[in-house]
């Protein structure tokens, strides 16, 4: 049943940034992805079942994760507007 759950939760969230993009504030769809939602379900998930201090070390893995992601978010940047979509997704 928890994962019927969890998967109910993650549709939600894809139809969401698919309502979002479709607005004004489109570019509100980029942050959905950062609201801490995954986050509190995986966190729970780790400390219920491997303890708290896995837990920490899932948060503290999580926030070297910001550098990747931010390294990510530039490369797309600059290659949307030099390639074509797709290409750019791909690099």
């Amino acid at each position: 049943m928890g994962l019927v759950i969890k998967a109910a939760l993650g549709a939600l969230v894809v139809v969401l940034i698919g309502l979002l993009s479709k607005t004004k504030n489109y570019y509100i769809a980029g942050l959905i992805p950062l609201f801490p939602t995954f986050a509190l379900i995986a966190h729970y998930i780790v400390a219920s079942e491997r303890g708290i201090d896995a837990m920490r070390t899932t948060i503290v893995f999580s926030m070297w994760s910001i550098i990747p992601y931010f390294i990510y978010l530039a490369t797309l940047w600059y290659f949307s507007g030099v390639m074509r979509l797709p290409v750019a997704l791909g690099c």
